[in-house]
């Protein structure tokens, strides 16, 4: 299986998960090219060596109008973000942080006029970009996380969210170069180490806030993250939502035959080499998710209410439901409810178990667990279509048809379910 895997020791930001992804190119001025050919106004992108710590890796400069977005023109130390509501002022999206942010300023030869684009107007923005639906549609997912998050962090309505015009176009940039490159890459799974978001405090237009600023600690919700003795931001608002959006699973790097390493090297220098590290290489198919246990004891319930969970626990966000016979104290009888979950549903399927029986607390358990690969199909066979489901890894190879289709086929010809099991087996093993 080609997997990706992405080394975050430093964080992330849009123009590093860049750098990192285009350094894996067999033909990274071909790519230049494309970027620049976006028709983003005011846009040039460009990739040059960077080396650190005795590391060549790439680097990615993003300007708007001959300007850098990390640099600014209101010579104060500001927060990060492209996006904001109304009331807040320019700032930027480049993972050239210290506590604080300190930042390189430059007298500019000219104003940014400081107009606002609503999330709309930025999905009409990529509607035109001359990249494919996957891409579009991958670029649009991106902002809508972004967007949710600045919505929840404001307290105000997604359609309320604006973007400053010139962060608008960095980011628009950073996002479609990091759509693009996974389109590209064509990987068959997206891996990502724990996140190291950084420590202390930045600055931002409305005060002093900690590390991670609120919409990235938002956006990371329910993904491995944690902090460490580097003071500053490591971690931004777009590349945590690239990360997030592209990323299957979160943990230690696989065992995998690597191919190509990738180095994306930030603006600044640490103790520690500021980079996102790129490996593309083959897995084994099959891999390893984490996943989410929520359990209870349930000992006063009815068996018609106890019915009613599974439909109920399933539409809040629940994978696999089961009740478990368990004898309880004073020796009642009752059921274990066990839940499992994606980490980023595990609320809202707690908060369903909390409403919906008579429990008073809900375990949660965070645990790794190794999946197969799986598809779907349909097959036709001697009684009709029959659609399957097929697994495989880790040296399986399963394959199950539908009781639903195997139960139907057999009524309308009037013979057993194992006659119409027996058909579909020979059918699928012709080859």
């Amino acid at each position: 299986m080609k997997t990706l895997y992405l080394e975050c020791n430093m964080g992330a930001a849009g123009d590093m998960l860049t750098a990192a992804l285009s350094d894996l190119l067999e033909d990274k001025e071909a790519f230049v090219a494309k970027m620049n050919g976006l028709g983003i106004e005011g846009l040039s992108f460009s990739l040059e060596p960077r080396v650190k710590m005795g590391v060549t890796g790439n680097h990615a400069t993003v300007k708007v109008h001959g300007d850098e977005e990390d640099w600014h023109d209101s010579g104060e130390e500001e927060h990060e973000h492209h996006h904001h509501d109304h009331e807040e002022e320019h700032e930027h999206d480049h993972h050239d942080h210290e506590e604080e942010h300190e930042h390189h300023h430059h007298d500019h030869d000219h104003e940014h006029h400081h107009h606002h684009t609503s999330v709309a107007d930025i999905n009409g923005m990529i509607e035109k970009l001359p990249v494919s639906e996957k891409v579009k549609h991958d670029a649009k997912a991106v902002y809508h996380e972004i967007a949710e998050a600045e919505s929840a962090v404001h307290g105000r309505p997604v359609e309320q969210i604006h973007f400053h015009e010139v962060g608008t176009m960095d980011a628009l940039a950073d996002v479609t170069a990091v759509c693009l490159l996974m389109e590209e890459l064509a990987v068959d799974q997206v891996i990502v180490s724990p996140i190291h978001v950084g420590s202390g405090q930045v600055r931002c237009a409305h005060g002093i806030l900690p590390v991670p600023a609120p919409a990235t600690a938002h956006i990371l919700k329910g993904v491995p993250t944690y902090g460490g003795e580097i003071r500053g931001e490591l971690c931004t608002p777009t590349g945590a939502a690239l990360l997030k959006y592209f990323a299957a699973s979160f943990g230690p790097r696989p065992v995998m035959k690597v191919e190509k390493v990738g180095y994306g090297m930030g603006n600044r220098d640490f103790p520690v080499m500021n980079c996102v590290r790129a490996y593309l290489g083959e897995t084994e198919d099959g891999g390893l998710e984490k996943i989410t246990e929520l359990s209870c004891n349930i000992d006063d319930m009815t068996g018609e209410a106890l019915g009613g969970l599974y439909e109920t626990l399933t539409a809040a966000g629940a994978l696999d439901v089961a009740l478990i016979p368990a004898v309880m104290k004073k020796n009642r009888p009752g059921h274990l409810l066990l839940c499992i979950v994606k980490p980023e549903k595990a609320d809202a399927v707690a908060e369903a178990i909390l409403q919906n029986t008579a429990t008073i607390g809900v375990r949660r358990n965070d645990i790794v667990r190794y999946v197969l690969d799986r598809e779907q199909g349909a097959l036709e066979t001697a009684y009709g279509q029959i659609r399957y489901k097929r697994s495989f890894g880790y040296g399986a190879d399963k394959v199950k048809p539908e009781w639903e289709d195997l139960a139907s086929a057999a009524k309308a010809a009037g013979v057993s379910t194992s006659k119409v099991r027996e058909a579909f087996y020979k059918e699928f093993n012709k080859d």
